[in-house]
């Protein structure tokens, strides 16, 4: 039985990728990722956790490259060997925790 939480994971086409990118997160190739900025370290990580913590409730874990005060989100869906909605849904989510 599918979660209900697990879209369904197929690849996305180019334009349904194109349609979905938001402001802020490039595509290349079969990854999207976006750099947040922050003040210093520690809210660098405490945002580094937030997003731990989202990825571990949905099951779904980027790749993540932290500095003093940046963070890299990168996501892929590694069985389809593309993109697909879920990555998108959880790259809301990452942005929904960001508050500039």
């Amino acid at each position: 039985m599918k979660s209900l939480r697990e879209p369904d994971n197929k690849a996305l086409s180019p334009s349904e990728i194109e349609h979905s990118l938001t402001p802020g997160w490039e595509q290349h190739d079969q990854i999207i990722s976006k750099t947040y900025s922050f003040e210093d370290y520690y809210q660098t990580i405490a945002f580094v956790n937030a997003v731990a913590w989202t990825a571990h409730r949905e099951d779904h874990h980027p790749e993540l490259t932290v500095s003093y005060n940046r963070c890299r989100v990168a996501y892929t869906t590694h069985a389809i060997n593309g993109l697909s909605a879920n990555d998108f849904i959880c790259a809301a989510k990452v942005d929904a925790l960001f508050m500039p």
